[in-house]
């Protein structure tokens, strides 16, 4: 069965719709290798409606432009897209394809069809919230920022139960970005203040 990675920015207090302004200055050489790596490990890319239209609004003539970020974007390009759209959008960028019916239904096929090693869910916060809600994914790669962006769509939102998360891997950045790849887990075990008061320590 094929991995499904979801890979987001995210903001200090959580609003992983990326605003230029915040994420751009923290930009780094380290976060352009988190971000490879991600891309690395996936050979579909799993994405909703308007982060489709916003790659595909740009990769395709980046990588026409023949610039720095050109291999990136033949590498984007060449890669299978599979879209998550309530309409059929009209695909202009190659290799790309409409997710087939209900999205977890789909989803959960895509991962077991044969010959797909890994997906990579980039941004896409909707579709993240409703696949994390059914338990189909199975790393959350976040890239923390060292911001607090107070607006913003954030990418928990409220549901019944909590998601428990086991770290997998952090690195910290010169920049202050924290990366942090977590896998779901099991809840801990039940406690209360009396479990907890003997782990603090007075001064002195």
């Amino acid at each position: 069965m094929a991995k499904l990675i979801s890979t987001l920015f995210i903001s200090a207090d959580g609003v992983a719709e990326i605003d230029p302004d915040w994420h751009f200055p923290y930009f780094d050489e380290n976060m352009g290798r988190a971000v490879s790596e991600d891309y690395e490990a996936a050979d579909v890319l799993l994405i909703g409606r308007d982060t489709y239209d916003s790659f595909a609004g740009a990769w395709p003539q980046r990588e026409a432009a023949g610039g720095q970020d050109a291999p990136f974007a033949k590498q984007l390009g060449d890669m299978r897209k599979v879209v998550v759209s309530r309409q059929q959008p009209a695909f202009t960028w190659r290799n790309s394809e409409l997710l087939d019916g209900d999205l977890v239904a789909g989803v959960a096929a895509l991962k077991d069809s044969d010959g797909v090693g890994g997906i990579l869910i980039p941004g896409s916060i909707s579709v993240v919230q409703q696949l994390l809600a059914a338990g189909l994914i199975d790393e959350l790669r976040l890239l923390v920022h060292p911001v607090a962006a107070r607006k913003g769509r954030r990418l928990f939102d409220d549901g019944a139960q909590p998601y428990h998360l086991k770290v997998a891997l952090t690195e910290v950045y010169p920049t202050g970005v924290i990366r942090v790849i977590y896998t779901p887990s099991a809840a801990p075990g039940a406690a209360g203040y009396d479990d907890a008061k003997g782990q603090v320590h007075a001064a002195g």
